[in-house]
């Protein structure tokens, strides 16, 4: 399909630069099915939308201080260095910003005294780099870098305190993730306690957020697209739970679209989920048959991106741009520490 099929007209003060507070006090629009009403409800009200025995699928991943700033040893030339994806347990793929400054060997100097090796260019302008020194990664993590805030934020404002708190879930468990699992940001005790009391299951995947999600869609044709890679995790009991839950009757609504890609992904043509841990690329476009996943909840996605044409994938694109355009003219907020939508098809 053609990529400009996805495209839409964003008001800039549609952004959301902080969320709100409490968290669970955001909006959310309701879509169901391919017409009828667009509904406006706000996030507390999701025990009244959902069915006792329904199963919401979590992203337990934890967001770490990705994003480096310093120099190549030797010159001048400031580097940035956004973590995308970890190689092993001193190496990681980064993107660069000023990658031309850098060459294969040069050694890049961060805060804190953290040293890197460039060691190789990838074909998607990414670098390998390997940290250097005996501490872990994660101790030169937490000296040298700061919170990865999404580029349509981190270009307006700087980066604070408060998104350390701001931009980590409730669920942060496992140590991987550059971006947040956004959707899982709205999520209080309270909202938990209250889907609990209504009968409604919880599970928790794993699938660590590259920097990649926020990479454009160069191409002219989703074809034409290569998808970035993510590492995820599903254990036997979950996939058990989940699909003795749907059996029964319940659906399965994913909580982000990190965690609908890795439900799909670990799905079979039969409808079963089944344990997973290793790398997906899994691009959902209109024309994907869903295998396990029932809805999912979800904010408001980027024009032309590939979340967008995962959420026209899952509800039709024309039923999306008309929730889209409703969601502007009604003053919801977009992105990261905007406002939530839940699609029901």
């Amino acid at each position: 399909m053609r990529v400009d099929l996805f495209d839409f007209e964003l008001p800039r003060e549609r952004i959301a630069l902080r969320p709100v507070r409490p968290r669970d006090a955001a909006r959310m629009l309701l879509v169901q099915g391919a017409q009828g009403p667009l509904c406006d409800h706000g996030v507390s009200d999701l025990p009244d939308l959902l069915q006792p025995g329904d199963v919401l699928v979590f992203n337990d991943t934890r967001v770490i201080p990705a994003q480096l700033e310093g120099r190549r040893a030797g010159g001048d030339a400031k580097i940035g260095a956004t973590l995308h994806k970890r190689i092993d347990l001193r190496r990681w793929q980064a993107f660069i910003r000023n990658a031309k400054r850098v060459k294969e060997g040069d050694q890049l100097v961060f805060g804190g005294g953290v040293t890197v090796i460039a060691e190789q260019r990838h074909g998607d302008g990414s670098m390998t780099l390997l940290f250097e020194g005996a501490e872990p990664v994660e101790v030169l993590l937490d000296r040298a870098g700061t919170m990865p805030l999404p580029p349509y934020i981190a270009q307006r404002r700087g980066v604070d305190d408060q998104d350390q708190r701001d931009y980590q879930t409730m669920f942060a468990a496992e140590d991987g993730a550059v971006a947040a699992p956004t959707a899982s940001l709205h999520f209080t005790t309270k909202l938990v306690s209250a889907l609990d009391n209504a009968g409604i299951k919880r599970e928790m995947l794993t699938l660590h957020v590259g920097a990649g999600t926020f990479l454009p869609v160069k191409a002219d044709d989703t074809e034409d697209h290569k998808m970035h890679s993510e590492f995820g995790r599903i254990n036997a009991g979950t996939a058990s739970r989940i699909n003795a839950a749907r059996a029964a009757g319940g659906r399965v609504i994913a909580v982000g679209t990190t965690s609908l890609r890795l439900l799909e992904s670990a799905a079979g043509e039969d409808g079963k989920l089944r344990e997973f841990a290793g790398d997906t690329d899994i691009f959902i476009t209109p024309g994907y048959k869903f295998r396990v996943v029932d809805g999912l909840m979800t904010n408001f996605h980027l024009p032309k991106s590939t979340l967008m044409m995962l959420v026209s994938a899952l509800m039709g694109r024309e039923r999306m741009m008309e929730a889209y355009e409703h969601a502007i003219r009604q003053n919801y907020r977009f992105y990261s520490y905007g406002d939530s939508s839940l699609l029901l098809p």
